[in-house]
């Protein structure tokens, strides 16, 4: 199944974001090969962004690993190049942007309700049953509780519904409230959240086109939220693409034994015929025919 793009901005800007949390495996290239593959079908534009913002789990070795990946497969971004995020500091690497975040904190603060909360995910998986996201029912909510270490910051979130046309889910609506409850921007370690970190990213990036896996579905509907509290008008459009899963239908990742791409390159796997597994795997190919990262364009038009 092929999304539709005509509703897609002239020449869209969209991003590929890793987490250097571990290094890149072939679930991360279904991501790539939709990413670069429908800007080029568009003569949209790709950034690369390192979302490090848990510090607590983010390496310099998986940051380095993935660059080399992507140069191997021949993915290259139009704004941050692996060669300058080596070069050092950079707009698009989130710990080197705090002050970015704590402007943006004070925008979010001039508009809605935001709170201090003390309360730890166990704490508050307790109060829920099996297989239920984590939702907070706003314990701190009126406690009235000031800064101090340990405590997260949360955005009071109200019971709105929040309507998208997704480019391959077509209509979807969710209620944020009652998805995730308050929305957590920055945990008690100090760090700020992913939910928070990509929304202000996005915005300070011009990003109006965001493609990732189905699995992320959940986070839409809070993010178009919280942009509309930092002050986007216009929200990105969004495209969830098909997982690679495994026999059991659970989301292929590095921990269920999907190889790292630094291994499937020492096997003598060529690049090209990574991509084309990738493609594959997610329903842009009849057969894993092996493809060049120049060649993505065609899988979208």
């Amino acid at each position: 199944m092929r999304p539709d793009l005509r509703p897609l901005p002239a020449r869209p800007t969209t991003r590929f974001a890793p987490s250097p949390t571990g290094p890149l495996h072939i679930g991360h290239v279904a991501n790539a090969v939709w990413t670069w593959g429908v800007a080029q079908a568009t003569a949209g534009r790709v950034i690369l962004r390192l979302e490090d913002h848990d510090r607590g789990r983010c390496r310099p070795e998986y940051e380095a690993s993935i660059l080399r990946d992507l140069e191997w497969l021949g993915l290259e971004p139009d704004d941050a190049s692996a060669r300058s995020f080596r070069g050092g500091p950079s707009p698009y690497r989130q710990s080197d942007n705090a002050e970015r975040y704590l402007r943006a904190l004070d925008r979010v603060r001039a508009v809605a309700p935001v709170y201090h909360c003390e309360c730890s995910r166990k704490t508050i998986a307790m109060t829920l049953g099996d297989g239920e996201e984590l939702r907070y029912p706003g314990t701190c909510r009126h406690k009235g509780l000031a800064q101090a270490t340990g405590r997260g910051v949360r955005l009071v979130v109200p019971d709105d519904e929040i309507v998208w046309h997704d480019l391959m889910l077509g209509r979807m609506a969710q209620r944020p409230a009652r998805q995730c409850g308050d929305l957590l921007l920055q945990d008690p370690l100090g760090n700020w959240t992913y939910q928070f970190a990509v929304v202000v990213d996005d915005s300070e990036h011009g990003i109006d086109l965001v493609i990732r896996g189905d699995d992320l579905i959940a986070s839409t509907g809070r993010q178009i939220m919280l942009a509309g509290r930092l002050g986007r008008r216009v929200p990105a459009v969004h495209l969830h693409h098909r997982l690679i899963r495994d026999e059991a239908g659970a989301k292929l990742s590095k921990r269920d034994g999907a190889p790292a791409l630094a291994t499937l390159r020492a096997a003598g796997q060529p690049a090209e015929a990574v991509l084309g597994l990738a493609a594959h795997l997610t329903g842009l190919q009849d057969a894993p025919t092996p493809i060049a990262a120049r060649e993505l364009g065609g899988l979208f038009r």
